[in-house]
């Protein structure tokens, strides 16, 4: 059967809802370029307005798994549990994360991204290991996963293509911030990985994409639930984005900050983190073990080591660094009330840590050392932040954005929660 495009965005336009067979159609037809990118750019629009409701956005997503193949992990030894974060400012965590959970006895497929924008990127992470590659066959990833049981890869070009496709006309069409949009974008390629369970880290706060509770916990929901209509185990927690993630925002020095916590050290709110999201890795694939113990015997840092080199990365070799350094101090004593995570990403994107178009190239030593946390008392002169770039100007540009990103009051402060809700699938 065929459709008219212009009656199809004129129908979800009007808030009308579309059917199964038009949703299919209009997909595999845009995929096949049987469908213009300005028409499928208006369609995007009357999305962004007028939403898809559960029914349509469970066929779309199906729909853009479809353009694609999938992974087939079934015959691997090990259950198979993956994690996404909706992205945050120092977040480290999937480098720490899939070992962990691999040295606890399941398999973690972790297929990451790059940056853009304030967000780090997991690949340009790890790239700042000398040697270390993104891209794997699937047949090198399957036996990874068999063997070491954890990689970060990019994800391949035949997962989930007409996503890559839909997500350039959402850049440049200011259709990015919408939740069903963004929810079948994550989840396509996610349940084309093929994991029995994923566990979804969706951000909340100043450095996160979307920065108010409501607006991620509906994502949260919208996430769980299509992952569990397509028979993944789905469960998300939303976690605290206002200030960075440890001390570390740059790609080399998020490796470094990584690997001290797999040798059972780094900055707490990192550990913690970790534990939680592993603990309900273990739990959505009924394994029974303690990753705190997993990352304080040095078996998780033995995982990560194997991991690295099975990619062709070398996990002794020094790490890139930057030229130039500079220190901001505190201009008065008193006591941290902030440090905004937006603010702090951007410094270090300024600097060269990411990038403003996905073709850009990142520096692999760039960033910020964020050396105190909220409540922290101060001393005027004291050191706040490390900005390292590889040319002055880099340098000048993080300064003047990281001024503004710390705010010393005389008040004590609350302490704020890392974890806030835990989202399971509707019964």
């Amino acid at each position: 059967m065929s459709y008219s495009t212009p009656l199809l965005i004129a129908a979800k336009r009007d808030g009308q809802e579309l059917s199964d067979a038009a949703i299919t159609w209009l997909l595999e037809a845009y995929d096949r370029g049987d469908v213009a990118d300005e028409q499928m750019s208006a369609m995007l629009m009357a999305i962004f307005f007028r939403g898809l409701g559960s029914r349509e956005l469970g066929t779309w997503t199906k729909a853009m798994i479809n353009s694609g193949e999938r992974l087939n992990l079934r015959g691997l030894s090990r259950p198979t549990v993956d994690k996404h974060s909706t992205g945050g400012v120092g977040d480290k965590i999937s480098l720490i994360l899939a070992p962990l959970v691999a040295a606890c006895g399941a398999a973690v497929p972790q297929l990451s991204g790059r940056g853009l924008g304030h967000t780090g990127g997991t690949l340009d992470k790890l790239e700042s290991i000398p040697g270390w590659r993104a891209a794997l066959t699937n047949d090198e990833v399957y036996q990874q996963l068999e063997n070491v049981g954890a990689v970060i890869c990019a994800a391949g070009s035949g997962l989930a293509p007409v996503d890559r496709r839909l997500y350039a006309l959402r850049d440049v069409t200011a259709t990015v911030e919408s939740i069903p949009l963004i929810a079948s974008s994550i989840m396509s390629k996610k349940i084309a990985e093929g994991t029995d369970a994923l566990v979804l880290d969706v951000k909340v706060g100043r450095g996160a994409f979307l920065k108010d509770r409501e607006s991620s916990l509906r994502l949260a929901r919208t996430m769980v639930d299509l992952g569990t209509s397509h028979g993944v185990h789905t469960v998300a927690q939303l976690t605290n984005m206002d200030e960075p993630l440890g001390r570390s925002v740059g790609n080399a020095l998020e490796v470094e900050e990584s690997v001290e916590v797999l040798r059972g050290g780094g900055p707490r709110d990192v550990r913690d983190l970790t534990v939680a999201l592993a603990s309900i890795m273990l739990e959505l694939v009924g394994l029974d073990d303690n990753p705190a113990a997993r990352l304080d015997d040095g078996s998780a840092y033995d995982v990560y080591r194997a991991m690295i080199s099975a990619q062709g990365g070398d996990p002794d070799a020094p790490l890139a660094r930057s030229a130039h350094r500079e220190t901001i101090v505190a201009p008065r004593a008193g006591v941290v009330q902030s440090i905004d995570a937006y603010r702090v990403g951007v410094a270090a994107w300024r600097q060269g840590a990411g990038r403003a178009r996905k073709e850009d190239p990142v520096s692999a030593g760039a960033g910020v050392e964020v050396l105190v946390r909220r409540g922290d008392h101060v001393e005027t002169g004291q050191p706040l932040f490390v900005l390292h770039a590889d040319d002055e100007a880099r340098l000048r540009a993080g300064h003047d954005e990281i001024v503004g990103a710390l705010m010393i009051g005389d008040e004590p402060v609350v302490e704020t929660p890392l974890l806030f809700e835990r989202v399971d699938a509707t019964s």
